[in-house]
């Protein structure tokens, strides 16, 4: 038989530990099990009402659950930077250093690795790896596309500089891992303005493209004319990205005309939709190094 909810004014909208709560009196191990409450990690409750985020779970999880010496890292620090979406309920990937156990736990993504007192802050009282060792971690964790992709949005916050984790990695080699960043700084930008713009770029120059601008201006007599989210200026070429945020689609059909309105006949530019980018990028890249063969008076590739 279903539990009847009970909701004491002092758990209302608070994240808390259910033995806790017990103990003083506040609700029964039955009462927990009600839909007032829902549980985060074991012995971890959140009000119901409550927007549970995956902010909201790193921070329970280092209240509530994590020792001393273990830290959020990874795409969950990422998260916390402000770098890197998240689905709420995914679990939480923390750091335990070398020597220590955590783990296996429910809810977390479990990492052991070196961790030096410089790689960690705290932030809104969550203690997690510093940008510059999130970066890293994330670049031996992740594929090579999505982690640029989120060190892209470290350096345009300016949160690394990319020129700095370039030379941490030359000074880095032997260590494992340091190939990796390297690769994955050598691929970052800090001009691109979007997650997808960045996997699009980085999957471009994997395939043997050479590199394009972020975020080209173009100008006429002196005038802005656009903006393009990426170009090859020298050849009059370049990519526009278009996902899945246009929801109006007659703004959609007069932004594109009036883009290529502006830009006239000096430019090619392609266009990308989300759709495309995942079911037929090969298709997108051929007509790329045409345009670009085209420019340059050269066979594609």
């Amino acid at each position: 038989m279903p539990v009847s909810p009970r909701r004491p004014p002092r758990l209302r909208g608070r994240v808390f530990r259910g033995s806790h709560v017990v103990a003083q009196g506040l609700l029964t191990r039955t009462e927990l099990r009600s839909t007032a409450w829902r549980p985060l990690f074991r012995d971890v409750y959140a009000d119901a009402n409550l927007t549970v985020t995956h902010r909201t779970r790193c921070a329970a999880a280092a209240q509530w659950v994590l020792p001393p010496g273990v830290v959020i890292a990874g795409r969950s620090a990422a998260a916390l930077y402000g770098t890197a979406s998240v689905a709420d309920a995914q679990p939480v990937e923390v750091l335990v250093p070398t020597g220590q156990r955590f783990g296996p736990v429910s809810g977390f993504v479990v990492h052991t690795g070196t961790l030096a007192v410089t790689d960690v802050t705290v932030r809104q009282g969550v203690p997690l790896t510093t940008p510059t060792r999130t970066c890293w971690d994330l670049a031996q964790w992740l594929p090579t596309e999505e982690a640029v992709a989120i060190v892209d949005r470290f350096a345009h916050q300016h949160l690394v500089d990319l020129a700095q984790l370039h030379a941490d990695a030359r000074a880095q080699i032997g260590r494992r891992g340091w190939k990796s960043m390297a690769k994955v700084v050598e691929l970052a930008d800090a001009g691109a303005e979007s997650t997808p713009e960045s996997r699009l770029r980085v999957r471009i120059v994997l395939a043997g493209v050479s590199t394009p601008v972020t975020q080209f201006v173009v100008e006429r007599d002196g005038k802005f004319v656009a903006r393009l989210d990426l170009a090859w200026p020298h050849l009059k070429v370049a990519v526009e990205y278009d996902g899945l945020w246009h929801h109006d689609p007659e703004q959609f059909h007069r932004d594109r005309r009036r883009l290529n309105r502006l830009l006239g006949e000096d430019w090619i530019v392609l266009h990308v939709t989300a759709k495309r980018f995942h079911e037929d990028f090969a298709g997108f890249l051929t007509e790329l190094r045409h345009a670009l063969a085209s420019r340059a008076g050269a066979h594609p590739r």
